[in-house]
């Protein structure tokens, strides 16, 4: 199995294109004025028809609802970008509107000197955060050795509902580049999906499109190898590139997106 990652022919995979097909929608919402200071990046906006839309308004949020559908069967997800100041009332709103249970987070709030994610969460069990339509609680934390489980209560002010989220950061992601060991994403991807109960899984990076774009993948192929389901990368690929504009940035992101599959694949293996 090492050795078939390791052929020349792998090393040149090209990620998969629309092709000659235009791109499958418009940006205009994230394009219209009022919208644009709640773009991260300018180049990164989701398409009309599958933006997360809020409230009865339908107001705007950077963040898409990714539809996955492998062997007949359909994977659901929020893939967002990171929260900015100004965006943490509309993404903790967006979290409650979709009943989500599970955030991924596959970033830190700083990378290399450069702010990649507000701080969207309490910081202590001790003091609540304070939001415009809601309160959240740092309820209990664990911190392993690849990433850091919280668990949050999120108390909308009008009603006084409760709603529990479990907030998994991955936290093993270098600045540049792909983890070099696997091992630490499997069991994180592993974790999130025991961990889903209700609602889209809410996925982001920075952006929401790199990273974010490699966890939907390795999720969808995992939930597939479990039920001895077939899998096509490139096709799961080419539906969230449908879905969301950029999503995996580089060729290097879904190499690993293969060479995770094929750890686990190998594991599997040696225990036949």
């Amino acid at each position: 199995m090492k050795s078939f990652l390791d052929r020349p022919g792998l090393s040149h995979l090209s990620l998969p294109t629309l092709g000659s097909k235009s791109l499958p929608d418009a940006f205009n919402s994230g394009n219209d004025l009022r919208n644009r200071e709640k773009n991260r990046y300018r180049d990164i906006l989701p398409y009309d028809s599958t933006r997360v839309p809020l409230g009865e308004n339908k107001d705007y949020i950077n963040a898409s609802y990714i539809r996955i559908v492998n062997s007949g069967e359909e994977y659901f997800y929020i893939a967002s970008q990171g929260p900015l100041p100004s965006t943490t009332d509309d993404f903790w709103q967006m979290v409650l509107e979709n009943n989500s249970n599970v955030i991924v987070m596959i970033t830190r709030e700083i990378e290399g000197g450069i702010i990649k994610c507000h701080h969207y969460w309490p910081i202590s069990m001790k003091k609540p955060m304070e939001l415009k339509n809601c309160r959240i609680f740092l309820e209990n934390y664990q911190i392993l050795q690849y990433f850091i489980i919280r668990i949050l209560q999120v108390v909308k002010k009008s009603t006084g509902s409760s709603h529990f989220v479990k907030h998994l950061q991955f936290t093993n992601w270098p600045d540049h580049g792909t983890p070099a060991s696997v091992d630490g994403f499997i069991k994180y991807v592993r974790y999130v999906r025991k961990s889903h109960l209700t609602g889209p899984i809410v996925v982001h990076c920075s952006a929401g499109v790199g990273r974010t774009g490699v966890f939907l993948c390795v999720d969808v192929v995992f939930c597939a190898i479990e039920k001895s389901f077939p899998f096509n990368i490139k096709n799961i690929v080419t539906q969230m590139r449908e879905q969301r504009y950029g999503m995996i940035q580089t060729k290097e992101q879904y190499f690993f997106c293969y060479k995770v599959v094929l750890e686990v694949l190998q594991k599997l293996l040696t225990l036949d």
